[in-house]
């Protein structure tokens, strides 16, 4: 049993804007992820399979599609599971920290270090607030940890940038 990430990929044709900050957070994310994770689907997987798992997160219909495949699945030709998710109830979250995130990028230029440390610490609560969303929806698809859970919901706001 291997409840893990071992590979992970955003679907590209849902990426709709880029700029070098989410770039940057979408690269440190996914790297973080890599290194530390804990993912477990809680559905009866072909084989009995147990992971690692290889991850492709898409949008589909306003929500988050997530493609699982067996760990030495490298061409991603036999789909274990789709773990569907509105984000309905992340919506708002996903606004907020978009909203603070473009203060804090903002801030980082210009603004004194205390001020950039009280944008910051914002910045963390939204993202935490997120995280515990996420987990909380997922709890019946997928079981995942606090520290997983806040780099999907990085990758989820990369998802969701119009």
């Amino acid at each position: 049993m291997d409840p893990r990430i071992c590979h992970i990929e955003l679907d590209e044709k849902t990426i709709i804007r880029r700029s070098a900050d989410i770039d940057h957070e979408r690269r440190v994310a996914i790297f973080d992820l890599l290194e530390e994770n804990f993912y477990q689907p809680r559905a009866e997987l072909p084989g009995n399979y147990t992971g690692p798992y290889r991850l492709v997160m898409r949008m589909e219909d306003n929500r988050l599609a997530m493609d699982i495949y067996a760990g030495e699945d490298i061409d991603l030709t036999q789909r274990l599971v789709v773990i569907m998710l509105p984000l309905t109830s992340l919506r708002k979250v996903i606004r907020q920290y978009f909203q603070i995130c473009d203060s804090y990028f903002s801030a980082i230029k210009s603004a004194s270090p205390r001020q950039i440390e009280t944008i910051d610490m914002a910045r963390r609560g939204l993202h935490d607030e997120g995280s515990g969303i996420l987990q909380d929806r997922l709890a019946e698809k997928v079981k995942i940890d606090l520290l997983t859970a806040r780099r999907l919901f990085t990758l989820i706001c990369v998802l969701q940038i119009r």
